[in-house]
């Protein structure tokens, strides 16, 4: 029985993604600088950190790594850093967003169950945990920084559009009710 594959990996995470463009959208440009406290990224490196981290899942997914030991993590930070550390308009960081998140979930889209099932090795030498799993984990990584950000959005005095989504439903499922 197939219940939870590369396609729907790739459906749930562009759900993820474009939620993620809403609140960037949502959020001024002048506020792109905030940092909601010490040890904190800015909003615009938050957000170029969530468009470019899905290029990590490809990477460690290759075909043919099943061990992460010995694995060079610290290059694929340094490159991430560079890239957050980059200056980017809103419109470019939005673009950013659209732009990487399809491509990562045409990736997911390819990807098979017989690749997702393959057991990697983590760098303890003796983790293991499945392609999918693994992979599973930009979308809990994006959905992380998502939350962040919502809270961000409360203290800059702006309602997330999920709690006004939620709160038009409550409201319109109390009017039936009544």
């Amino acid at each position: 029985m197939k219940v939870y594959g590369g396609k729907e990996m790739a459906a749930a995470f562009r759900t993820v993604r474009r939620n993620t463009i809403v609140i960037a959208e949502d959020i001024p440009e002048d506020k792109y600088d905030f940092v909601p406290a010490p040890g904190v990224k800015p909003v615009a490196k938050t957000l170029v950190h969530m468009a470019i981290s899905p290029e990590l899942w490809p990477e460690l997914a290759k075909e043919g790594i099943t061990s992460f030991v010995g694995f060079d993590f610290m290059s694929i930070r340094e490159r991430f850093a560079a890239e957050e550390a980059k200056t980017r308009s809103k419109a470019e960081i939005v673009e950013l967003l659209r732009s990487e998140g399809e491509k990562f979930a045409a990736w997911l889209e390819s990807l098979t169950d017989e690749f997702l099932a393959v057991g990697v090795i983590d760098g303890d030498g003796k983790t293991v945990k499945t392609r999918f799993e693994r992979i599973l984990g930009g979308k809990e990584h994006e959905m992380h920084h998502r939350g962040q950000l919502m809270l961000i959005q409360r203290q800059l005095g702006i309602t997330p559009h999920l709690t006004k989504q939620t709160a038009e439903r409550i409201k319109a499922l109390r009017a039936a009710k009544a």
